[in-house]
């Protein structure tokens, strides 16, 4: 997608879908245009978010007030009504943009109209913010700034091009792999989606607090307590934990796991009499959530005398010391070419003979033949 050309074709293709008089009889009589003007003052719309619900997840917009008042006010407002319910995500560019909100697109027998309706209510109005991904901004009719209305887009990747010509008046905080789901989906040359992506519902709420970072208060003696038990398609594998060797890389892992990171990902990497490798995030079969890509961090090293031996989880990293993230392996026998060059972080206490198992699966150089995956990573607090 390449910014503006590609917006205004959506546009176009759907007002040129209705007849020219239909579209006339559409539009406001000169003078007579509607202008909404936001009831509420801006103190009032902060620290609001609009939750977009659809069949495939929700997508969480954080409302930008400041920025574009009326927009926002009048979209807090079509939700107070419900009136988008029933509505869809009726256009989108690969991986460029999703568009929705259209009032008309309720009635899927209007479906060449889709893209019409609910605009010419706003005026344009500028502002800073850019078209990055998960902006949230306002559609226009081609040619007419002062045209926008219900209708809204979300930016799927960053969309410069656009920026001064498109009122931002939001961003997504949460579920932008729904909407870039939502891009993804079969569409015509015109961009119209083929299936029906509907919204059930957009509520607004206010802005919930953050969330405290999991397991950052623990102290080493807190963190040992806790057992991780991965859950793969061979069975059970049960790990306990070296905080007071390494307590960054311990509170990663319990924070990778609590997030669900690891889920989907697989054993990869199979060397038998040496290790068993999991965790690399191209072996996931989903991409990251926005909640989760932020876990996703560089480590520092925190090698430590623990020799490698059958049993040992250590992370693996690439020739930079610092670069271990969510990629570990464990050790099917002694390997001190390994001690004090990778960071151990833990010990398999139930479950070897499934890593045995692991070991000895038909292999197509150092990867199985079938696939072999982390279901879930089960986190077991201490016992009270």
């Amino acid at each position: 997608m390449t910014g503006m050309r590609p917006l205004v074709l959506v546009l176009s293709a759907s007002l040129a879908a209705a007849a020219p008089a239909a579209a006339q009889t559409r539009r406001p009589a000169a003078g007579a245009a509607r202008v909404y003007a936001a009831t509420l003052p801006v103190e009032k719309m902060r620290n609001k978010q609009a939750v977009v619900t659809t069949g495939l997840g929700d997508i969480v917009i954080e409302l930008l007030p400041d920025a574009a008042p009326d927009h926002v006010g009048y979209l807090m407002k079509l939700a107070e009504e419900r009136a988008y319910d029933g509505t869809t995500f009726h256009r989108a560019i690969l991986r460029g943009l999703i568009q929705g909100g259209d009032p008309l697109s309720k009635d899927p027998a209007k479906k060449a109209q889709y893209g019409t309706g609910g605009l010419g209510v706003l005026k344009f109005r500028a502002n800073d913010l850019k078209h990055v991904r998960g902006a949230v901004s306002a559609v226009l009719r081609p040619g007419q700034p002062d045209s926008a209305g219900a209708q809204f887009f979300v930016c799927v990747s960053d969309q410069p091009t656009l920026d001064g010509q498109f009122t931002v008046f939001g961003r997504v905080v949460e579920g932008l792999e729904i909407a870039q789901q939502i891009s993804e989906m079969p569409a015509d040359a015109t961009g119209l989606i083929t299936d029906r992506v509907e919204i059930a519902t957009v509520r607004i709420r206010d802005t919930p607090p953050p969330e405290p970072t999991p397991f950052e208060t623990e102290t080493a003696a807190q963190l040992a307590g806790y057992r991780a038990v991965l859950e793969t398609t061979m069975g059970e594998i049960t790990v306990e934990l070296f905080p007071d060797r390494a307590p960054g890389h311990v509170r990663n892992f319990l924070r990778l796991s609590k997030a669900g990171v690891y889920d989907g990902t697989a054993f990869h990497r199979v060397v038998p009499g040496f290790v068993v490798q999991t965790g690399a995030l191209t072996s996931r079969k989903a991409p990251l959530t926005q909640k989760q890509r932020p876990f996703v961090v560089n480590l520092q090293p925190e090698f430590n005398p623990t020799p490698h031996e059958a049993g040992i989880l250590s992370m693996a990293r690439g020739d930079d010391p610092a670069s271990a993230q969510t990629s570990f392996f464990i050790c099917l026998g002694k390997a001190s070419s390994l001690d004090n060059k990778y960071t151990v972080f833990g010990r398999v206490v139930d479950g070897m003979p499934v890593v045995e198992a692991l070991a000895k699966v038909p292999l197509n150089g150092e990867e199985p033949v079938t696939r072999v995956e982390i279901t879930r990573v089960r986190i077991v607090p201490p016992a009270p």
